[in-house]
């Protein structure tokens, strides 16, 4: 039986429901050179891929020349901040789900694919950071979700054998890459799913309503 001390959190779909802001940024860019992803694709093949990852799929699938992989990335990323900053808010029931969790002495980390920067931004906004005990970027690893770094790195960092951690995760590459580290998985479907209760939930059907 495991008891559980930390949890390590998704960013985009799980704290912060910007996956939209990343789809309407890309494709600012894109659109700059003629260049669009369908909101189909969007959701079916790019979600939860970093930014540079998405270029590469994008120059071997349609031949998007690699010499603006660099230009496009600094532009979807510039377009990000544009819209995190009008639309990146508060959510009460995130705030309140961490402050005490935090307060239940669990220790809390955010697991990301996206840069460091946007991370941040992100989680400050939101208000969110001061819960959180540190966090990892796509900046921060080799081999971005769906493979386990992250996570793993995470879990070492936080000091805990992976079965003490609960991951929480809301798309294929995510799950796949918590999976594979070993840890516990709490798997949501959107923003509203990642409240108190439901953390607490899974919490004790992982340790059997001790």
């Amino acid at each position: 039986m495991s008891t559980i001390k930390a949890i390590i959190f998704d960013m985009d779909g799980v704290l912060i429901d910007a996956k939209e802001w990343h789809y309407v940024a890309l494709n600012r860019a894109l659109n700059l050179f003629g260049m669009e992803i369908s909101r189909y694709e969007h959701l079916v093949t790019y979600d939860g891929l970093p930014t540079k990852t998405k270029l590469q799929m994008l120059t071997i699938e349609r031949g998007l020349s690699c010499r603006l992989h660099s230009f496009i990335n600094t532009l979807k990323q510039t377009y990000t901040m544009e819209l995190t900053a009008t639309n990146c808010k508060p959510t009460f029931h995130h705030q309140y789900a961490l402050a005490r969790l935090k307060r239940e002495n669990y220790k809390l980390a955010v697991a990301s694919n996206s840069v460091r920067s946007t991370v941040t931004t992100m989680l400050t906004q939101a208000q969110l950071i001061e819960y959180i005990d540190f966090y990892l970027s796509n900046e921060d690893v080799q081999n971005a979700k769906p493979h386990p770094e992250i996570y793993i790195r995470a879990i070492e960092r936080i000091g805990c054998s992976s079965m003490e951690c609960l991951i929480v995760e809301d798309n294929e590459r995510g799950v796949k890459a918590a999976t594979a580290s070993g840890a516990h998985l709490f798997r949501v479907n959107s923003t509203d799913d990642v409240t108190y209760q439901a953390i607490l939930g899974a919490i004790n059907a992982i340790e059997g309503d001790k």
